[in-house]
């Protein structure tokens, strides 16, 4: 028997994947992650979808900034999500960043971080940005490692009210990828 499949596949999702959805963001929740950014304030999983979309095309209303969001897949078993906002806001200037992913629990430990950032790279240099802002909270050292694996520069650590120390770093895009 040979080893299970390792290869991480991103794209957005779909009607079908709502169950796995919905239990990645059930299960992030206690963590304080939020695995379907704005899942919680949609009147459906359709309508969130639908917002997806139009965050896609850069038809949004603040505090919303045009992004792309998509699910990490190894084979049919959603495993984590990546969320590559295409400009910043004051907030996620400060906090925030261009690029957002988690990865569930029983997935970490396997290099989908790396997969997830390396694709979140690719896709912001495809939206036209030649560097983008990552952040994470000092005591995660899982994506301290992540970030700083795929160039990140680290700028400052600041603090927000709400959310706490936050590590600040830089990423120059290259035209390779």
């Amino acid at each position: 028997m040979g080893e299970p499949e390792r290869v991480l596949r991103v794209r957005a999702l779909t009607a079908a994947d709502e169950p796995q959805a919905r239990a990645a963001h059930e299960r992030l929740a206690v963590d304080g992650v939020d695995f379907c950014l704005g899942l919680d304030d949609a009147e459906s999983w359709a309508a969130w979808l639908d917002q997806g979309e139009r965050l896609r095309a850069g038809e949004c209303i603040p505090p919303w900034v045009p992004e792309t969001f998509v699910g990490g897949f190894v084979g049919s078993t959603l495993v984590g999500r990546l969320s590559v906002r295409h400009e910043l806001n004051e907030r996620l200037a400060l906090v925030g960043g261009h690029l957002g992913y988690a990865v569930l629990p029983e997935h970490r430990r396997r290099g989908y971080a790396g997969d997830l950032m390396r694709e979140g790279l690719r896709i912001a240099r495809d939206v036209g940005l030649d560097r983008v802002l990552a952040t994470c909270s000092p005591d995660n050292i899982g994506s301290v490692r992540t970030i700083e694996q795929a160039g990140g520069v680290l700028q400052d650590v600041v603090t927000h009210p709400t959310a706490g120390l936050k590590r600040r770093y830089w990423i120059a895009l290259g035209e390779a990828g």
